[in-house]
């Protein structure tokens, strides 16, 4: 923040006013900005970056995640600590838990229903064929009567 460049004494003075002009309404801004608790909480929550929405993620900050993704942000880790990685020592296990954070911002309602989809018409597919006497349907479409003869021309 380079102010006009300063060629006299007038031009000191004039730059010193200016900077404590801009210190006062700072001091006052900042007053504001802890005057309460909720603006201390509301401060206090800014550090959390809020994140858009990538490929069909919700928000992937901590309070904006859904009921599903907070509770995964928990579960997952301790899952993983007490079963898979039982015997590790404590940086893997930390490290565990810092991917498997990491890695629950992608867990949401709407991806668990779109696997859970997935799978259940899968289990249908799989249970359809080894049903004897399902045969699947073919579509017959009749030709259209409007529509001129196709010929061909060698």
């Amino acid at each position: 923040m380079a102010g006009i460049p300063i060629k006299n004494i007038d031009d000191l003075r004039s730059e010193i006013a200016r900077l404590t002009i801009a210190e006062d309404v700072q001091s006052s801004a900042l007053k504001l900005r802890f005057s309460s608790p909720s603006a201390l909480f509301a401060t206090a929550l800014s550090i959390f970056p809020k994140s858009a929405t990538l490929d069909g993620v919700k928000g992937a900050g901590f309070f904006k995640q859904d009921f599903l993704g907070l509770i995964s942000r928990f579960l997952l880790p301790l899952t993983l600590n007490k079963t898979l990685f039982k015997s590790s020592n404590f940086l893997v296990k930390a490290l565990v838990s810092v991917i498997s954070q990491k890695a629950s911002t992608y867990i949401s309602e709407d991806s668990v229903t779109g696997v859970w989809g997935k799978v259940k018409g899968l289990f249908n597919n799989i249970v359809k064929k080894k049903q004897p006497g399902v045969v699947a349907e073919t579509v017959v479409v009749p030709p259209n009567p409007t529509a001129p003869p196709y010929t061909e021309t060698y």
